[in-house]
Order: C-alpha cells, then structure tokens, then sequence
C-alpha cells in the first residue's frame, strides 16, 4: 500500500528504473491489493451463506420436531416456580449474556437468531440483566439491528446470486 501511495517519480528516482516500470509495479501491486479484498469479502460472504444455509436446516428440522417439545417448554412455564423474576427479565441464554457483557462489539460474535432474540428484548429488561443503563442497552441493540440487516442484505444477496447462477446452468 505504501508503494502504490508513493508519488511514482519519487519512487523511480529511488529505485533508479523508469516511470514506466514504476507504473507497471504499481498497478501489479493495485490488482493484488484488490484481489486480496476481493478474497476476502467472498470468504466473508461464503461464511454468512454457510451460516445461512446452517439457520435454514436448523428452522427445517424444527418444523419436523413432534409436537413433545413446545409442551416441554409449556410445562416449564407453567410451574410457577420462584424463580419466574429471572425468566420474565431476560430470555436470552447466560451464553448470550456472558458474550454481550465481555466482548467489545458482540454483535460481531453472535449469530443471527441470538441477534433477533436481542433485538427482541425489552431495553429494560435488558440492561437489567447486563447491569448497564437503559441507554446503553439501547445502543447494543441498536448495533445488533444494524449488524442483523447487514447480514440479512448479504444473504439476499446470496440468494440472488444462486439464483442467476441456478440460471446459467440451464442454459446450453
């Protein structure tokens, strides 16, 4: 990045070669800074279609679950234990609440369903269960949203992309 930056007469004075030989390094040295970028926004994007793809079997196989499982959790409710206080403040795991309490920007950390059950939570509640102040679980779910869209445009993006490419093969 330097090199490229370097004003190309200044360059070619140093390394004693011609303005021309100079151009031609930097633009080499351009397209494989682009390239690199552009590796690594498609491992970017392969990672969020595999997450996708993880999400979509994961809602398949629960629609597939017998019915045992949702009157499982009925009856968890409806106990009426003691400890009704802590499950009506937050229902996000201890998990999600360890990662959004340490990691400096655990919206980057969570994945997408653990970002819609943020989004979900009452501010209130939410900054009852982290210990912070009611602004600054505002924030945190704000940055969780706009994380969340961005991953969401990327997997319509994708989607797009199978499409045209589900297109192509089609076609002789």
């Amino acid at each position: 990045k330097v090199l490229i930056d370097v004003p190309r007469s200044d360059l070619a004075e140093e390394l004693a070669q011609s303005e021309t030989k100079i151009q031609v390094l930097q633009d080499t040295l351009q397209q494989v800074l682009d390239r690199r970028e552009e590796e690594r926004q498609s491992r970017q994007l392969l990672q969020l279609y595999l997450e996708a793809l993880k999400t979509e079997d994961s809602i398949l196989s629960k629609v597939a679950e017998p019915e045992a499982a949702p009157r499982k959790e009925m009856d968890v409710v409806d106990t009426g234990t003691s400890s009704t206080d802590t499950s009506a403040t937050t229902a996000l795991s201890n998990q999600v609440l360890a990662a959004l309490k340490e990691k400096p920007a655990p919206e980057l950390c969570l994945d997408s369903q653990d970002l819609e059950l943020v989004l979900k939570e009452d501010a209130a509640a939410l900054a009852s269960a982290l210990g912070w102040d009611k602004q600054r679980a505002g924030a945190l779910q704000e940055a969780c949203d706009q994380e969340l869209s961005k991953r969401l445009k990327q997997v319509q993006t994708l989607h797009s992309l199978r499409s045209t490419s589900k297109g192509k093969k089609t076609h002789p």
